[in-house]
């Protein structure tokens, strides 16, 4: 196994895992390829350097793994944390800020025997018993690559797709702002270990049903651009009831806001969709130095500066009439500042 090589606080988390027996481990709510492929890529990781050891993976919320990302090895290992009783030794957060961002997991993690997380998320408070958090990583994917590396373990090539989709799908295909130096590099090494980026975008970027590609037309229809003084943001929506006639699951519409940021000379992009409850879900990305996340804050979300989310209590138009004037504010005062 040999003797570890990395951070305090890796050696902290690497101290509970080899402590406990029992591990369970959850991404987010609505989790995307970060969360699951982290989660996957992390769990498969400590049952190889551990064979002993007992491994949960866990579903935040009671819904299946999203359609495209069922090809990651191990991702029919995933269960609902609703359905999870056990009380494990050691509950470990992946991608998620907070325990609340976890949904049906927060239970698990507060009656757990030790917690800890691996983010690259803001977070205003730490409560969990070791915490890596590195809020400069593109992906929580690249932070488990380098633990990972510092544990000495063999990454084989299922490890690598789960860990290599995190960071392709958190990066955009490497065209999001935060496709920095330190991701290409651990792309690298997982490409070298196995992982095959092209087999990784087929499946999650080419294996679009018809009836997703004519929600997508619908929502390429209604884009809108707002000029702003010194720029402009663009927008359109989904309601729920479209993806109800379109033959539509919600875990399908993730990339849809990539539609809303192709459009070229805006700042700052926003996608909402309705949701069964009533409720809006909303998307935004920055597109320049313009900090989305405080605009998500104000709404109750969160997320990154230059990607971020919220969920609005009300109809669409009324969560455009919350957020439009927001994003125009942002907009207005990023071009007073740099003026």
């Amino acid at each position: 196994m040999g003797e570890f090589n990395g951070s305090a606080a890796c050696a902290r988390i690497f101290e509970l895992i080899n402590q406990a027996q029992t591990i369970a481990i959850s991404g987010h709510t609505s989790p995307d390829g970060d969360a699951l492929g982290s989660a996957l890529g992390l769990g498969q990781a400590i049952e190889g350097l551990f064979p002993n050891k007992r491994v949960s993976f866990l579903l935040a919320d009671d819904a299946e793994v999203p359609r495209v990302l069922r090809f990651l090895p191990g991702a029919e290992r995933f269960e609902p944390a609703s359905a999870y009783t056990a009380t494990p030794d050691l509950f470990i957060m992946v991608d998620s800020p907070h325990p609340g961002r976890v949904n049906h997991a927060e239970d698990v993690f507060y009656r757990a025997g030790a917690t800890a997380v691996f983010d690259h998320h803001p977070a205003a408070a730490e409560v969990a018993d070791a915490v890596v958090r590195d809020t400069r990583a593109a992906a929580c994917a690249v932070i488990i690559e380098k633990f990972l590396r510092a544990t000495g373990v063999e990454i084989d090539p299922a490890i690598a797709t789960c860990l290599m989709t995190g960071i392709v799908t958190d990066t955009g295909r490497f065209q999001y702002q935060n496709a920095d130096a330190a991701a290409f590099a651990s792309a690298a090494r997982l490409v070298a270990a196995g992982a095959d980026p092209a087999w990784i975008a087929l499946n999650v970027y080419q294996s679009q049903r018809p009836e997703y590609l004519r929600l997508k037309g619908l929502v390429m229809k209604r884009l809108m651009v707002c000029p702003v003084e010194g720029g402009a943001i663009a927008y359109s929506f989904a309601t729920h009831e479209d993806l109800e006639r379109c033959g539509v699951s919600p875990d399908e519409c993730d990339g849809l806001i990539d539609i809303v940021r192709s459009v070229g000379g805006v700042d700052v992009c926003l996608f909402l969709r309705g949701t069964a409850d009533g409720r809006v879900r909303g998307n935004l990305r920055s597109k320049s130095a313009l900090d989305v996340s405080a605009v998500a804050g104000e709404l109750g979300g969160g997320g990154h500066v230059a990607a971020a989310g919220f969920t609005f209590a009300g109809t669409v138009d009324e969560a455009l009439g919350a957020v439009l004037p927001r994003l125009r504010a942002l907009v207005a005062e990023g071009e007073q500042a740099g003026a």
